[in-house]
């Protein structure tokens, strides 16, 4: 058994954790639009000392999830093989990405599939519209599940307690639990969900379940757009057109990549 004491971040549990998070932190601040960083952008985003921060690339060009340029780091190469992991883990078959893009060109509104995680749901899957003025996420986005017409479909079945932690991360705070609640039973009634303006001024929504082997919801497919281009008439029928696709999904079995949420 170990006598070393707890320095830093090494040993202890909750210690430990921080590290661990500490460099997914690090690894955060890569994105498309800034694939390279410095250590002094990592400092002045982090707020860390610039020893941690040194450490921290340290590990993780040994780990090969960072990697050393003249002009900063980049993602290592051993991401790419999460990457690759994750590709086949939950790239959708291509059925149900051949629905997706007729929705898409038939409705012309953007399609989206989110799953549930925790208290937000993630976009794993997307079909742009083709009209200029349209609706975009990227895949892999993180969305809250307080508002939104994917979010009362899938906090279908969810405990109070999920709903309460969901609540408290949204700007009207625990008061909330029962018109979601509102919101979530009559979409398990209807067999879809609406919303307009609900997260963000302007946007509208209509989504519907996917449902996996068991018959529980484990995926929430949806077509959105600009308010102004989502009226009654309209919101008719891209219902029957997101039943119609998920009705195929259902029916071929959605169980991959998806497991149940709840």
């Amino acid at each position: 058994m170990s006598s070393r004491k707890a320095t830093g971040e090494e040993t202890s549990d909750g210690q430990g954790v921080r590290s661990i998070q500490r460099a997914l932190d690090v690894l955060s601040l890569l994105s498309e639009d800034r694939p390279l960083i410095a250590i002094r952008d990592i400092v002045a985003a982090t707020g860390l000392a610039k020893t941690t921060v040194i450490r921290i690339v340290q590990t993780l060009e040994q780990s090969g999830l960072l990697w050393a340029t003249n002009a900063g780091y980049m993602a290592g190469p051993g991401l790419w093989r999460w990457a690759h992991l994750a590709k086949r883990g939950w790239e959708l078959p291509p059925e149900t990405q051949r629905l997706m893009r007729e929705l898409a060109a038939g409705e012309r509104e953007t399609v989206n599939v989110y799953v549930a995680r925790d208290i937000v749901r993630i976009c794993i899957a997307q079909q742009e519209s083709p009209q200029a003025l349209r609706h975009v996420v990227q895949v892999g986005d993180e969305l809250p599940l307080w508002a939104g017409a994917s979010a009362k479909v899938l906090l279908r079945g969810a405990s109070p307690a999920l709903l309460e932690r969901v609540t408290r991360s949204s700007p009207y705070g625990e008061e909330h639990v029962a018109r979601l609640r509102e919101w979530i039973d009559q979409a398990a009634e209807q067999g879809y969900a609406v919303s307009h303006g609900e997260r963000d001024a302007g946007l509208s929504a209509v989504a519907v379940p996917i449902l996996g082997r068991s018959g529980t919801v484990v995926a929430a497919l949806t077509l959105s757009g600009p308010t102004v281009r989502f009226d009654d008439e309209r919101v008719a029928r891209f219902t029957q057109a997101l039943l119609a696709a998920a009705t195929q999904m259902n029916e071929r079995g959605f169980d991959h990549p998806l497991g149940s949420s709840f």
